[in-house]
C-alpha cells in the first residue's frame, strides 16, 4: 500500500502543571514545540496538522516561522477541551482538504516530545506497507511502548466516535498493536519518547 501519511500535533493545551506555555519554553536555543514539528518535518510524512487555540496567538506566529508548505495550523472555533478534540479537529480538517482513502495512516505523538525520532517516524511509515489495513503501529524501546503511534485511516471513524473521558488508548488496547521495536535507532544519550510535562523534566532535558 503507498497511502499517505498525516502526522497530528495536538498543541491546543493549557499547560497548568507546567504554570506557563510550555510550548514557547526555550530549548537548545529555540522554543520546545519546534524541535517537535522539525523531528516531522524531516520525516516521509506528507503532511503535519498541528491544532492550536483560538486564542494563542503567541503560539501561531512560531510555527509559522515553520516551513508553510508542510506545516498546516488549525484552529477550532471552540478551543479543544482535551487531546481527543485537538486529534477529531485534526481529522476533520484532513477530511475536508485531502478525502483520505482507506490506504492513508494518521500518526499521532504529543506536542511536547522535542526528542521526538525522525527514525522512528519512517520505521513506522516503512512498517505500515507491509502490514494489514488494520494494523496499528506502535514503537517500543527496551519494550517500552512509546509515540508516534501510527493509525491506519480506517480508525478515524472511532477516533470521531470516542465518549467523554475516552482517550486513543482505547482503541490501541481494544486491538492487538504491532509492536515495533526501535532500539537500534535510538541515540544513547538520549530517549525520544521523553514529553515535558513538569517543571522537573523540563529542568532535567535543558541539563542534558
Amino acid at each position: 500500500m503507498n497511502g499517505r501519511h498525516f502526522a497530528l500535533v495536538p498543541a491546543a493545551g493549557s499547560s497548568s502543571r507546567m504554570g506557563e506555555p510550555k510550548l514557547l519554553m526555550p530549548l537548545a536555543g529555540r522554543p520546545l514545540i519546534l524541535h517537535t514539528i522539525e523531528a516531522w518535518q524531516r520525516s516521509k510524512v506528507d503532511g503535519i496538522i498541528v491544532v492550536v487555540r483560538p486564542d494563542d496567538a503567541a503560539l501561531r506566529e512560531v510555527l509559522q516561522t515553520a516551513d508553510a508548505a508542510r506545516v498546516e495550523i488549525v484552529i477550532p472555533e471552540v478551543p479543544p477541551a482535551d487531546m481527543k478534540a485537538s486529534l477529531q479537529a485534526a481529522l476533520n480538517h484532513i477530511e475536508r482538504k485531502y478525502a483520505p482513502t482507506s490506504d492513508d495512516a494518521f500518526l499521532v505523538a504529543p506536542a511536547d516530545m522535542p526528542r521526538l525520532s525522525t527514525a522512528i517516524i519512517n520505521r513506522l511509515i516503512e512498517r505500515h506497507a507491509l502490514e494489514s489495513a488494520r494494523a496499528i503501529l506502535v514503537p517500543t524501546l527496551g519494550g517500552r511502548r512509546g509515540h508516534p503511534v501510527l493509525f491506519p485511516w480506517c480508525f478515524a471513524a472511532e477516533v470521531h466516535a470516542l465518549g467523554a473521558d475516552v482517550g486513543l488508548n482505547m482503541i490501541v488496547d481494544c486491538q492487538q498493536p504491532v509492536l515495533v521495536p526501535c532500539e537500534d535507532l535510538a541515540p544513547s544519550n538520549e530517549y525520544p519518547f521523553a514529553d515535558v510535562d513538569t517543571p522537573e523534566e523540563y529542568r532535567k532535558m535543558t541539563k542534558e
